[in-house]
């Protein structure tokens, strides 16, 4: 079975467009379509349904797509065990992140990485969504959520510890809540349906339902209007220490922290083998963020 075939199936099964997905591996749409014919002939089924304006997996082809994935991570393992004609990891590598975190802590760590892995080209599509990975072509995800998807394999890459914020202007006018059942009194900003807090006490964890005149899909939309004195808000570490750093947030409840088990996770949909350059990846931001995360250790020392 031909290994390029195999890259150009499942670049058509992520941009459903033969024109795109052979210009990405360098090839003019013709010979694209004699490639996936010749796919479908060695296999005797056929993966696509054409169209003059694009193509969809079949049957067959939505049940062919994870074995192709597999086949190819197998090949370049392979290659890589034995040094085939590489020195280090090549090749696209398409990474998913959460936009917010991407912007603060991905992207200013890509120079040094495409320093140290210079035959990779990073394709970085940014999402708040949770994409499917093998459905969107994807080599490895970013999440900052609970890993539901039994088939994908999960690393840990940082804690993700979370505070509640206000900015000082807030709390000279409306006062800092002493314990968490006093925020029923405060304005509370909130992420859409994630209105209920819980915080550890000396008593347990205490669950309160908030309320307030804003809340926002967005995390940075909620961090700014924290800042503007919209109300209090639960934000994790990485979005606002710079800001807590710097005064214009301050964190409320100290003693009461935010209950959350929340971790940040680098996912990618093998169940056996990790290509090269996902491991590549892994390893490189794993050691980029510390343990404790470096924006952990610079709150420390910019709160002395």
């Amino acid at each position: 079975m031909n290994l390029e075939h195999l890259k150009l199936f499942v670049r058509l099964a992520s941009t459903h467009n033969i024109s795109m997905a052979g210009q990405e591996l360098g090839l003019s749409p013709a010979v694209a379509s004699v490639h996936i014919n010749k796919l479908e002939e060695s296999l005797g089924v056929r993966l696509l349904h054409r169209t003059t304006r694009k193509v969809s997996l079949t049957q067959e082809g939505e049940s062919f797509l994870p074995h192709a994935l597999e086949v190819l991570a197998s090949a370049e393992a392979a290659r890589a065990a034995v040094g085939a004609g590489f020195s280090s990891p090549s090749g696209t590598l398409r990474v998913t992140a959460p936009a917010s975190f991407g912007r603060l802590h991905m992207v200013g760590a890509l120079k040094r990485f495409m320093q140290q892995y210079p035959d990779l080209t990073i394709d970085l599509r940014f999402s708040d969504t949770i994409i499917d990975l093998v459905d969107g072509g994807f080599d490895v995800a970013i999440r900052i959520a609970e890993l539901k998807d039994s088939s994908l394999v999960a690393r840990k890459l940082a804690s993700d510890r979370r505070v509640l914020c206000a900015s000082p202007t807030y709390l000279n006018q409306y006062g800092t809540p002493a314990t968490p059942d006093e925020l029923v009194n405060h304005q509370c900003i909130n992420l859409m349906n994630l209105d209920t807090w819980t915080f550890d006490t000396p008593n347990g964890p205490f669950s309160i339902k908030t309320k307030g005149s804003f809340r926002t899909d967005n995390g940075d939309a909620m961090r700014d209007a924290t800042i503007d004195g919209l109300g209090l808000s639960v934000n994790s570490i990485w979005s606002v220490y710079q800001q807590l750093i710097s005064g214009e947030l301050v964190e409320v409840l100290p003693d009461y922290p935010f209950n959350s088990n929340a971790s940040i996770w680098a996912v990618y949909p093998s169940s056996r083998l990790i290509a090269p350059k996902v491991r590549a990846f892994i390893d490189f931001f794993a050691s980029y963020y510390g343990v404790p995360p470096y924006w952990e250790t610079e709150l420390k020392v910019g709160q002395r």
